[in-house]
């Protein structure tokens, strides 16, 4: 069915989601994000939908007025983040939803196109233009190397805001960071989300740290891990997720403390 631009009922840093077709959303990219981006989004939420991920299904690409767009499906419903700052849900409820998720991207085995994370960490630093130092590039380059393989799925960016609770039940979206990782990724992914980023914006910081405590709590229960494995696993990878963050142009306030902390786990131990 083809479909026609209609209002806009959200948007993101990269792309405004439009109504499009009865049932149906178009994700339209904003102008001046590179075409390589959008198109990789599309083909990795393809991917993962095919093989039986959590991911939307993607039912057309269209270019209107230079930009490209992704039509998928309609999911109406608030964002978790919307879910649980109205006080609908708890931060345990919460977080129990998120590490359910993160179970099923885990367990889904990962397309034979998902590059893994050095080979995509590479090609990140390499398009980034010099946003990093270059011995923050190399050291990080160097630390994915001397970390055990992991030949896993990751989204690499759930977090509550990427959520939508639909009356079917939780749905994921935005596949841009799908990457073939351990586990661990992605669990630092929502520490450093949700308790060194989403603080600095939340109007109770304690609310997203709370929400992380209870992701990982549960997700170590499901995955049959114990708490403290789980959270050396996570250590190593925090370093990789800051860099990520840098790379993504987040929360520019808070670039010289990450790229601290990114120094610091990089250094020689004495």
């Amino acid at each position: 069915m083809r479909g026609s631009l209609g209002e806009k009922i959200g948007e993101g840093a990269s792309a405004d989601v439009h109504a499009w077709a009865p049932g149906q959303v178009v994700k339209l990219f904003k102008a001046g994000v590179p075409r390589r981006v959008s198109w990789w989004e599309a083909r990795m939420t393809r991917a993962v939908f095919a093989a039986g991920g959590p991911a939307p299904e993607v039912l057309g690409e269209v270019t209107l007025e230079g930009r490209f767009g992704i039509v998928l499906p309609r999911l109406d419903g608030p964002t978790l983040l919307q879910h649980y700052r109205s006080g609908a849900i708890t931060f345990e409820q919460a977080g129990a939803i998120l590490a359910t998720l993160y179970l099923a991207v885990h367990k889904t085995p990962p397309p034979p196109d998902v590059l893994p994370l050095r080979d995509w960490m590479d090609g990140t630093l390499r398009l980034s233009g010099g946003m990093l130092p270059k011995h923050i590039a190399s050291g990080i380059l160097a630390l994915i190397e001397r970390l055990p393989p992991g030949d896993g799925l990751c989204h690499a960016d759930l977090h509550p805001g990427n959520v939508i609770i639909t009356s079917e039940g939780p749905r994921l979206i935005d596949w841009s960071g799908t990457v073939r990782a351990p586990a661990a990724l992605d669990l630092a992914s929502a520490h450093v989300s949700l308790s060194e980023i989403a603080p600095e914006v939340a109007d109770n910081p304690e609310r997203p740290r709370a929400v992380n405590a209870a992701v990982q709590s549960e997700y170590a229960r499901l995955a049959g891990l114990s708490p403290a494995a789980l959270t050396a696993a996570i250590e190593s990878y925090l370093p990789i997720v800051r860099v990520l963050v840098l790379l993504g142009g987040a929360m520019p306030a808070l670039r010289e403390k990450l790229l601290q902390r990114v120094e610091a786990a990089l250094r020689p131990e004495d």
